[in-house]
Formats: C-alpha cells, structure tokens, sequence
C-alpha cells in the first residue's frame, strides 16, 4: 500500500518544483469525505485514489494531475459538489474532475449506440484536457488490479472494455508499460486458462531464458565495444498477452512461438543506432520483412526506434530494437514524457501532432449523426498497423495498413477523394484498390466528372474516406430523392385539383411533414423520392376522407413510380418512351449504344440501365424493372478493352496511336507483364456506341503481334 509521503517523494524527484501542499491539501479532503466508506475487497475507500495518484507519480504526471487523481471519485462516490471542489483547490483541478467525473458514467457494455455515445463523450472530454484520460487510465489500472472482487461476469465485462478501448487508448497514447499491463490483466479474466497456461509455459522457460538473454547480452556488448559504442543492453521475455495474441493470429501452440525473447540497445545518438544496427545485421542474419525504422519515420504518438528480427545464436528468432535514451524515455512514458510544467500544465507545441488523430476524432464524430459509425471510426483509429507513404512533394503520411489511393486522396482534400479518378505508384499508373506499401511515392489523378461509388466503401480503410464517401453518395441521393419526389407529389396533386408549387410555400405541407415527423417539407418529399412515403398519403393527410375516397387508385407506390420515372434520360435512353429521368449506368456491365438493355429503379437514384444479359438484373424485382431503349444522339460511355500482346518495346504506343487515329480518349490505361514475354493492356476509353467500339476492335487488330482484344465487363 503506497503512502502520502511515498507520492509526494516521488513527485519531487521527478519535478522539484511541484507543489507537496497542494497534494497533501488534497490527501485530508478525500480522507474526509471518504471516511468510512469500504471497497469490494473491504479495504478502506482511500486506498484506491492514493495507488492512482502513485501510478500517476510513475507515469510523472504534473501536480495538478496527482492531486486529481487522490480527488477523483470525491463528486461521484460523495456528497461534494464540483462547486465545492473549485472553491478549495481551483478551477483547473475542478475542471479535471469534472471531466473524470463524466467518464465514470460511461458504461462501455451496453447497447451498441449508447456505448458509442458516450465514447463519443469521452473523446471530447479527452479533446479538452487530455489529462483526464491519463488519469482515467491510472484509475482503470488500479481498478483491474483488484477486479478479482468482482462477480464473474462484471470481471469479463470490464476486462473487454479494457482490451477494447483503454489499453489501446494507451497504446496511441504512447504509453507501453500501462498498455502491456491492461492487456495482460483482460487476459487474466476475460481467457483465465489460456492466461494460466502461457504464464506458466513461460515460467518453467524462466532459467533458460536468463542463460540465453545472458548470452546475446555479452555477445552484443562485445561486439559494440569493439567499434567504440558504449549501450545499455535489456533482455526481456515477451508479455503474456503478446504471446497468446501470436498463438491465435497464427494457429500456432505455444512450442511453436521461438522470438519469446526481445532486446533493447539504448545508446547516445541517431548516429549511434544506425551503427549498432549494421553491426546486429553482420552478427546475424535478419528476418526479411520484420526490419522497421521508427526513427526516420515516427508513429502519431511519436515514438521512435528501429525494430529488426534476426537468426542469433542457436538458431532462435531473436527481436532487436535500437534507439536513443531520450527515445526510451518517450516509449516508456509516451505522452507524459514531453509534458511541461507551465500554468495551466499545457504541453509544447512540438508535439501538437500527438494530439492530431483526438482532433480529427472530434472533426468526424461532429459529422457523424449514425453511433454506430461514430464507433466503428474509432475503432478503425485504435488499431493501426502503418504503412508510410510519400506525396510527390516528399512528405510522408502514414495510413492502416490495406488503404488504398482513394484513402490517400481523402488524406489530402475531400475534393481530392471525391474526384479520384486513378493513382500513379513511383510513375505508374495503378488500380484504386491498390494497397498502399511503406516507401510508396503516390500520385492522385483526378476528373471532375468522377463521384464516389459505394463499391469504395468495400476496400478503403481509414475512417476519413469511409466517413466522406457515404457523406457525398448520401448527399447525391438525397438530390435525386428531392427530384424524383416532387415529380411524384406533382402529378398526384394535379390529379386531386391541387396546386403544388402553391402548397410547398403554405404552412399546410409544413403542418404535414410535422405529423410524419419531419422538420421540413423537403425531408418529407425526399422519403416520397426514396419509396417510403407516397403521395396519396400527403393528400390523405390534406383532404376529408370523403374527398380522397370519390378516386380508387388501381396502381400501387411502385407503378406510380414508374409513371413519374419514365422520362428521356440524360445519357441518351428513354424509359418507356417518355422523357425527363435521373438515369445512371450500371457500372458492372457499362452498356453501350447498340447494347439490348433494361432498367430497374433503384432506391434514391432513379433508374440504372443494365445490359439485359448482366447478371445483376437477373434477381431483380419484376415490379422494378423499366423498359429501356436508346436515343439516336451522340453522347460518350465509358467501356474497358483488354488487348493481350507481345512484350516488346513500342508496342504500348503503336496500340495507343490507333487508339488516337480514330479520335479515341484513353481515360486509364493498366499493363501486366506476363509469362513467355506476353503483356496484357487495359485500357478505359470512351467510345459514342458498339458500331464505333467495333471499328476500334478492327484498327487493333491490324497492329503487329497483337493477340486478342475483348470488351471487359463484369455483368
């Protein structure tokens, strides 16, 4: 049990200018209030605010941040006030625990948009002073230490919010030691028997492990010494979380794990880490893949080492990281470690690009009305394992790993993202499902004709594209909602003598969209445009029953519909030989003039014409289908052609120049080299329609050692 004076001796020894009356002040008002009350264990109450005040000392945390943590429970867990708190010890110390306070709150196993809103409120909670969440995760330590005095089923659902959210929340926060702990204690209670099983595995290991960490110890500091590098040199087993979490990723049983074992080569300088890492790799052999330089290319929480496996002695994997001192001490204390001392505790703003990814958190969770998507953001944001890429310009962006162009545009502008059209990797054209590599230079190329497609949504990873693009598809559909509604609402009021254009300006439609529960009038025509609501039921709403009841109707929602639906469309097709419709393509097939099609209408987005082979037609509703022929107008479509040819040089261009010389626009081009000197090009061009695409077929095929060339589609 730790004591006043052991907090105290420790905060001056890491701060000599701290404040021990403050802490003790502090100390006598918990005692007070707290007097009498026990906890779970049966231990009294005091105890618990005195060991986090002491995990803050470890973590060495600022006065203000110990003396909160001896104060924290005192608003929740007594009858003190927040009032009485800022009375006594200032507005900063009343802030802090008015924000821990809040937290406390927030239960993280409960239904999944309560818990998503209330992690909604401690990300902004931690925006606003980021040492509440500090002293939140010395309090969750302190807690999971004694969670044995739990029910069964309160330990499991405590050690899953911990593994989910508080242990990565220390992770990103750089904080090791107290995520390592976290981890190992979810372990304990949320898997007890593979916890039991790992510890005791790696028990029975206990002296062969010193003998062998004994024996690269010796050898690396000899080895060092000889070119005049003086290191610190720790060996230390891997902790028990760590394992199990390699045991399931790979299948494996615990005999199977041989990189058990982890050194760390503390040394001066940069200078010095690079040396001693060229001197590990002529020791021994790395393991390809495994090497990573944190130094030249830092994590958000600014952590910085270089990490290389190699083959050392006996045959054993062995795990090496080499950094500097001042590198160690941020690994070990993350965030707190560049923490200043001013008024107020602010930190420098050196490191304002730890605190970026909060920010970015609090810009999103604004635009982000769904929880549910609000969560699966953060969750994205907690688990990161980084690539790091290169703009043209050289500088660096480190993204998930598996994102993709579209999410390095996003990184750059919305507009950017909304209006990528392809990427170029190091010069060459690449697809936009490519995954992002670390050393990758990426170039974005865009078209202001290009829009989100909801088949990005499948492949992009960061919470920022995923967030943008349902935002921009909700946008457009919410557009052509509005006008496929007020067709709809139009032609239905004209057949009742009313006056629409007349009506939208009157309170009697706002009365309306207030009885189905929307805000405004254009929220009610958009569910008519989506099929939720029909018009009828609007008119029912205006007119005496005895009114509506004169006309029956024989269509149904969805044939009315299709009346107002069935207008010329813009790409030059007309749906049932009338005129006026939304109409996109189906990006599946890419129907061309000349093509046999059909239209299905689809939910916000009027009609999709398909070609009336495509395999996405063949489950659709009969009730959804249009009919659908094209106009004799001269518009462009997009369509893929695949030529297979031989690998030689000038070969691209030859294709390329009878592409030109029928005055075809190549929007992408994709090359693959292939076996027994083959190459397969694709490539995106615009053609008026499927007699044009033919005479392109003909002019390629009169090119020299060209194979094959076929129309792509996935339909």
């Amino acid at each position: 049990m730790i004591r006043l004076n052991d907090i105290i001796d420790k905060t001056l020894s890491y701060y000599p200018d701290a404040d021990p009356g403050l802490i003790q002040k502090a100390y006598v008002f918990s005692a007070k209030v707290h007097k009498g009350q026990t906890r779970l264990s049966g231990e009294p109450y005091l105890i618990h605010p005195l060991e986090v005040a002491g995990i803050l000392c470890d973590m060495k945390m600022d006065t203000a941040s110990v003396a909160t943590g001896i104060l924290h429970d005192t608003v929740e867990d007594t009858f003190v006030t927040i009032e009485e708190i800022e009375e006594h010890f200032g507005a900063e110390i009343a802030s802090l625990v008015n924000g821990l306070t809040k937290i406390s709150k927030i239960s993280f196993g409960t239904a999944e948009e309560k818990q998503a809103e209330n992690f909604r409120k401690m990300i902004l909670a931690m925006a606003k002073d980021i040492r509440v969440i500090l002293i939140r995760l010395a309090d969750r330590l302190h807690n999971m230490k004694t969670l044995e005095y739990h029910t069964p089923d309160n330990r499991k659902k405590i050690a899953r919010e911990t593994l989910d959210i508080y242990a990565p929340l220390a992770s990103r926060l750089g904080i090791d030691w107290i995520k390592i702990e976290l981890q190992d204690l979810s372990l304990k209670y949320q898997n007890s028997k593979a916890y039991l099983d790992i510890k005791k595995q790696l028990a029975l290991q206990t002296k062969e492990k010193e003998e062998y960490i004994s024996e690269v110890n010796s050898i690396i500091s000899k080895k060092l010494v000889e070119y005049g590098l003086k290191a610190k040199i720790d060996g230390r087993p891997k902790h028990i979380y760590s394992v199990y979490r390699k045991m399931k990723a790979q299948k494996i049983e615990f005999g199977q794990i041989y990189d058990l074992i982890a050194f760390r080569i503390i040394l001066a300088s940069i200078k010095e880490c690079y040396e001693a890492l060229g001197i590990i790799h002529t020791l021994w052999k790395p393991v390809p893949g495994r090497f990573k330089d944190f130094i030249a290319m830092p994590k958000l929480n600014m952590y910085q080492s270089l990490h290389t496996t190699v083959i050392g002695p006996h045959g054993r994997r062995v795990e090496i990281q080499i950094r500097t001192r001042e590198m160690h001490r941020i690994a070990e204390e993350g965030i707190a470690a560049h923490w200043k001392y001013k008024e107020k505790g602010d930190i420098g703003n050196k490191y304002d690009e730890q605190f970026a990814w909060i920010r970015q958190l609090v810009e999103w969770q604004q635009d982000l009305k769904n929880p549910r998507e609000f969560l699966e953001t953060v969750k994205i944001d907690l688990f990161p394992d980084e690539v790091y890429v290169f703009t043209p310009r050289g500088d660096v962006k480190q993204f998930p790993k598996g994102s993709t162009p579209v999410d390095f545009a996003y990184s750059i502008h919305t507009d950017v993202g909304n209006h990528c059209a392809g990427a170029k990797v190091a010069g060459k054209i690449v697809t936009l499902r490519y995954q992002l590599k670390s050393g990758d230079t990426i170039e974005i190329i865009t078209n202001s004709h290009q829009r989100p497609s909801r088949d990005w949504l499948k492949f992009v990873r960061t919470s920022r594209a995923k967030t943008k693009i349902k935002s921009q598809i909700k946008t457009e559909e919410r557009e052509n909602s509005i006008i496929i509604g007020r067709e709809m609402c139009e032609k239905e009021f004209r057949k009742r003598n009313l006056n629409y254009a007349k009506l939208l300006k009157s309170d009697e439609l706002q009365k309306v969209a207030r009885e189905f529960s929307f805000q405004t009038v254009e929220d009610l025509i958009v569910e008519v445009g989506y099929g939720e609501i029909s018009p009828r039921q609007i008119i029912n709403k205006m007119l005496p029953p005895e009114t509506v009841a004169e006309k029956t109707f024989e269509e149904n929602d969805l044939t009315k519909l299709k009346e107002t639906l069935g207008r010329e469309g813009r790409g030059g097709v007309i749906i049932d030989g009338m005129t006026n419709l939304l109409v996109n393509f189906g990006q599946c097939c890419h129907p061309l003039p000349g093509d046999k099609i059909v239209g299905f209408i689809t939910r916000g987005r009027g009609v999709t014409i398909h070609t009336l082979n495509c395999h996405n037609v063949a489950g659709v509703d009969p009730e959804r289908k249009v009919k659908a022929k094209w106009r004799k107008e001269e518009s462009l479509h997009p369509v893929q052609v695949k030529v297979v040819c031989e690998d030689k040089p000038g070969l691209l261009a030859a294709i390329s120049n009878s592409f030109a010389s029928m005055s075809i626009n190549i929007s992408n081009v994709q090359v693959k080299n292939m076996n027994h000197n083959k190459a397969v090009c694709v490539f995106l061009i615009q053609v008026k329609d499927l007699k044009q695409l033919d005479s392109v077929f003909s002019s390629i095929k009169k090119v020299k050692m060209v194979d094959s060339v076929v129309r792509l589609r996935k339909g």
